[in-house]
């Protein structure tokens, strides 16, 4: 007898027609142009994350408490002072960037801010569909909690509260630098968040250790002061719009193309782009980590092999001694490529025909080549965003016409390596995914490819592997627990959830299988490891990220990688 699935089919199904609501609404307010979070509109949206009940929000459903440590994940991922703000408008890059304006740029996510005055804030859009998305979600989410925090500051007669008083002094205090009693302060964020005193003192220090984010006393005032706007006062209505610049581009690689224009120059000044060409798409320290850090710190840190050197550079005692590797990493061939396009991926390219002599980690297997010519070229990519993957890579893989000129040249791509984080679904944090294909959430799209490695490769390790097919998902912030044990299961039997990989998927199968602009031939590799398991109470990305212990997995694929191009 077949065992029975442990998800709930009407509830899992229940989630996806929310999740596919929710982007067809997000969709069609961007052609709109505007909405009000406390319209019509503004409250569908909420009314369907309510639903979903998203496991990165936690507690959204609950009238009276509000999410904390959701709290503090969206407000890493949005601009500094944006619950201060009335007016929100979505922008792509249009000039600012020239102004006197001060760009904001959150902890978490490479996107630029400009506070206009007091009550108006422009975020920049230049990673397509899903930063949008993204960001309404995290949006979405904060009006909602800030909606609680209005209702816990009323008392029955819906007067405020004495605690709301209380707290809009401390705000003033703590404005003009002066001292206060955080121990009263706690007391009453107690009262307003719905919350344990133990639970808000945990969280205020969360907030007070990254000096971006401003205090949770301020926040949560903020919030509150918002949502009564709204509900009491209609002029003080909170509104989101799009410009007109952000809804004629998005969706049309504007950014993409000069992304990879500027990469392909480069490749043809300095004479790269007939040679092997191997692209990764990883973090842009791990690749050059891996290569010059044993010889760049041999006589600085003590260690034995790469995943030692990188362990000590990932502490603060050492984090000065990345600069070395740089410098070895540029004197044997390393170029490095500072977006100026607007879509936040920078890039690094390496000659390997100029690495030196002993500057090269003999951990993997580099040897020179006899002909120069055929010396490969690693251009390794930093991490897209979502569907910013689709236009990157589709980019890349196309002909470089030559601006001004009847030249046309067609990169030699040999092998396309990605390495991302992903939430995996069985395992813990740190654990390895080697997939077999990629599936699109909500759609029968499907992507199977011959994965150049194999889950047994990276067994032995210290680390547990899974193989099978990811998820690419509409966005993390969206994924519930119904969902997600349908996709593990079923008989899906996925073994983690990403954004990028389906998108890169169909960029390469376009160019090889179609336009036949890409080496049908070429290798895929691709391997993630688990930044969270959403399925695991305290695992979750709203549970803080991985530091240390994501060094072990990065390392790990990135010496494979490297390994399998060098040789």
């Amino acid at each position: 007898m077949s065992q029975l699935p442990t998800y709930s089919p009407n509830r899992a199904q229940e989630s996806r027609a929310a999740i596919q609501r929710l982007y067809i609404s997000m969709r069609h307010l961007l052609i709109r142009g505007s909405y009000k979070p406390g319209g019509v509109s503004g409250k569908a949206l909420m009314e369907n994350l309510m639903i979903l009940q998203p496991e990165i929000y936690g507690s959204i459903n609950d009238p009276e408490r509000v999410e904390l440590n959701g709290l503090h994940y969206v407000f890493q991922r949005l601009p500094q002072g944006i619950e201060e703000c009335q007016f929100i408008k979505l922008i792509t890059r249009e000039g600012f960037e020239n102004s006197e304006f001060e760009p904001i740029i959150p902890p978490k996510r490479r996107r630029q801010a400009y506070r206009i005055d007091d009550r108006e804030m422009y975020i920049e859009m230049t990673r397509g569909r899903s930063d949008i998305y993204d960001i309404l979600t995290h949006l979405t989410f904060m009006y909602a909690e800030g909606n609680k925090i209005y209702r816990n500051s009323l008392d029955r007669k819906d007067r405020q509260k004495r605690e709301w008083h209380e707290l809009a002094r401390i705000v003033e205090l703590e404005a003009r630098g002066e001292e206060f009693s955080h121990q009263t302060g706690y007391t009453y964020l107690s009262t307003l968040l719905g919350r344990t005193y133990d639970e808000v003192v945990a969280a205020c220090k969360r907030f007070a250790a990254d000096p971006q984010l401003n205090s949770l006393f301020h926040v949560t005032y903020h919030l509150g002061l918002l949502a009564t706007a709204d509900e009491e006062e209609h002029s003080q209505d909170r509104e989101i719009s799009f410009s007109t610049s952000l809804r004629e581009k998005t969706g049309h690689h504007h950014y993409g193309e000069i992304w990879a224009q500027e990469i392909k120059a480069v490749l043809l000044e300095e004479d790269l782009i007939s040679r092997p060409i191997h692209i990764i798409s990883a973090n842009l320290h791990s690749v050059m980590n891996a290569l010059f850090a044993p010889a760049a710190l041999r006589r600085k840190v003590k260690g034995d092999d790469i995943l030692d050197y990188a362990q000590a550079l990932s502490m603060p005692a050492h984090r000065a001694q990345r600069e070395t590797v740089r410098k070895l990493a540029r004197d044997n061939g390393m170029i490095e490529i500072a977006d100026t396009s607007g879509t936040n991926i920078g890039v690094q390219i390496f000659d390997t025909d100029k690495f030196s002599a002993g500057s090269v980690s003999s951990e993997l297997g580099y040897t020179p080549s006899k002909v120069p010519d055929q010396a490969p070229v690693i251009l390794v990519m930093d991490y897209a965003f979502g569907e910013q993957a689709y236009e990157s890579m589709d980019e890349l893989l196309r002909p470089y016409h030559v601006p001004d000129s009847k030249e046309v040249h067609e990169l030699r791509v040999e092998s396309i390596n990605i390495m991302g984080k992903a939430g995996i679904l069985e395992g813990i944090k740190g654990d390895l995914m080697i997939p077999d294909a990629h599936v699109f959430e909500g759609t029968a799209d499907n992507y199977p490819f011959v994965n150049d490695f194999t889950p047994s490769e990276f067994e032995g390790n210290g680390l547990a592997v899974y193989g099978g097919p990811m998820i690419t998902v509409l966005g993390t912030s969206l994924q519930n627990r119904e969902i997600l044990r349908y996709f593990l299961d079923s008989s899906w039997r996925a073994a983690g959830l990403e954004m990028e990989g389906a998108h890169y998927q169909k960029a390469i199968q376009a160019a090889t299988r179609i336009r036949k602009s890409a080496n049908p031939n070429l290798k895929l590799r691709y391997a993630y490891y688990a930044s969270d398991n959403p399925l695991v109470t305290g695992h979750t990305l709203a549970s803080g990220s991985l530091g240390v212990d994501g060094v072990k997995p990065t390392y790990l694929i990135t010496i494979m990688m490297l390994q399998r191009i060098l040789k």
